[in-house]
């Protein structure tokens, strides 16, 4: 556990200061090696959508071990064992998805603490020093472990007022797309007043004393996250930075294109 990228991390959030990083998705651990030597703040590897197996995951957090950034895995659902196995493996915390209760993000933070105050068991794996720093990181772990709900429906932000009332969270993620889904506006980033009710939900968390996380669109959008009071910032997804770089490029020469859901290239 990156004790020291911690709490870094949480003091920029305390003096209302943004933490920039990255979205990983893909399997190389370069991505988050670079993620590290440019001095992101964050990163979050994705282990519920994409391919990224286990072994992926172990070596994108291996990528980070020494660098003074924070390593959160976002994992498939709320599941015990995948909360215990994430963080056995290193990581400084999980981002759970498709929150919706104050019983989920009771339980997400029950399973990533060690009794008495949670139900983790512990383990001889990494996180531990393969067993010999089981005392050195089981003393501190559940003090320093972050736990990242995301925000993703209509009906998680209806129940925000109880959510942030659970001890054990300080960041709370949203999740656009899914939240236009929820309302009727599938395949949209943000359909007709959704931007309000997150906007809504937002104010809901950063009442409370807690924070805001979100993944920009673009850098325009990066910077109006952060003028609406979003702290955690995610400058973009691995691959939509590549596109991102690659559209531009392509423009440049006069072959850009858009890509087909079938990948199929027309002349």
């Amino acid at each position: 556990m990156n004790t020291i990228a911690l709490r870094k991390f949480r003091a920029n959030l305390a003096a209302d200061r943004a933490v920039y990083g990255l979205w990983v998705t893909m399997e190389s651990p370069s991505i988050t090696e670079m993620a590290v030597a440019l001095g992101l703040d964050w990163v979050v590897i994705d282990a519920e959508h994409g391919h990224l197996d286990w072994s992926d995951i172990v070596a994108h957090l291996r990528a980070a071990v020494r660098g003074g950034t924070v390593a959160l895995v976002r994992l498939a659902d709320l599941d015990r064992g995948a909360i215990k196995r994430a963080l056995d493996l290193g990581a400084d915390g999980v981002v759970i998805p498709w929150v919706e209760t104050e019983d989920q993000v009771r339980r997400a933070v029950e399973y990533a603490r060690y009794p008495p105050e949670g139900c983790r068991g512990i383990g001889a794996e990494r996180a531990t020093g393969w067993g010999e720093c089981m005392a050195e990181h089981t003393a501190e772990a559940n003090d320093q472990v972050l736990v990242v709900p995301i925000i993703e429906t209509v009906r998680g932000g209806d129940a925000i007022g109880r959510m942030v009332g659970v001890d054990g969270v300080e960041v709370f993620f949203f999740g656009p797309a899914d939240f236009s889904s929820s309302a009727g506006f599938r395949g949209r980033w943000e359909g007709p007043g959704v931007a309000a009710r997150i906007d809504a939900v937002k104010d809901a968390v950063r009442g409370a004393g807690k924070h805001c996380g979100v993944v920009a669109a673009g850098d325009a959008n990066l910077a109006e996250r952060h003028q609406q009071g979003f702290r955690m910032l995610g400058l973009g997804l691995d691959g939509g930075l590549l596109l991102r770089s690659l559209h531009a490029s392509l423009a440049a020469v006069g072959r850009d294109r858009k890509i087909r859901p079938d990948f199929r290239i027309e002349e």
